[in-house]
């Protein structure tokens, strides 16, 4: 039993830690993203995300906080997973491989006044590299939510938080507390109360 608790105490120190660690050196690594988010909303566009297993899980809570809403009633933000689609995830899987269901995607819904966030704790999923690319073939900014070293991703986002962690369990912790600053900052500055 005591074991147990232990373990619990340690994750728990572990994360505040890591959290710790991003508020004292990250503060303006994680504003830049909002603030280039805000100015896509701001200029009509929309935000796109894209991740895999429990970073598909985050872009589409983050979808969800701005469709919805975070704290205060506001009119809807416009965001999109492309996480979501089974009709549109199984047929591009068939036809054309795991590899291209985010990029079809983009390609299909993105216009050059959106902003693409790829999640990925590894940095190195290739179907949300393959996103991140025809982003950049349709000129929408992209931004990464990574962890680890950032993977091929650190090198292809235009801006980018590297949580630093090789613990991916502590990175999504850190996600989801960034995705939350992330929707109280856009929340705020495109509807002011």
């Amino acid at each position: 039993m005591e074991r147990k608790l232990q373990s619990i105490k340690n994750h728990l120190k572990e994360s505040a830690r890591l959290k710790q660690t991003l508020a004292e050196s990250y503060s303006e690594s994680i504003l830049q993203p909002a603030l280039v988010m805000t100015d896509c909303l701001e200029n009509g566009g929309k935000i796109l995300l894209c991740g895999n297993g429990g970073s598909a899980a985050d872009a589409q809570h983050f979808a969800a906080e701005l469709v919805g809403r975070l704290k205060r009633e506001r009119p809807a933000i416009p965001a999109v997973a492309l996480t979501t689609d089974t009709s549109i995830l199984t047929a591009v899987g068939n036809d054309y491989g795991i590899t291209e269901v985010f990029r079809r995607q983009v390609l299909a819904l993105g216009r050059d006044t959106d902003v693409l966030l790829a999640i990925s704790t590894s940095g190195n999923s290739v179907n949300v590299v393959h996103a991140v690319q025809a982003a950049q073939e349709k000129s929408i900014r992209t931004l990464g939510l990574l962890g680890h070293d950032g993977g091929e991703l650190a090198d292809l986002t235009d801006y980018h938080i590297i949580v630093p962690s090789h613990n991916s369990q502590f990175v999504q912790e850190a996600h989801i507390s960034i995705i939350h600053m992330w929707c109280e900052l856009i929340e705020n500055a495109i509807h002011p109360i």
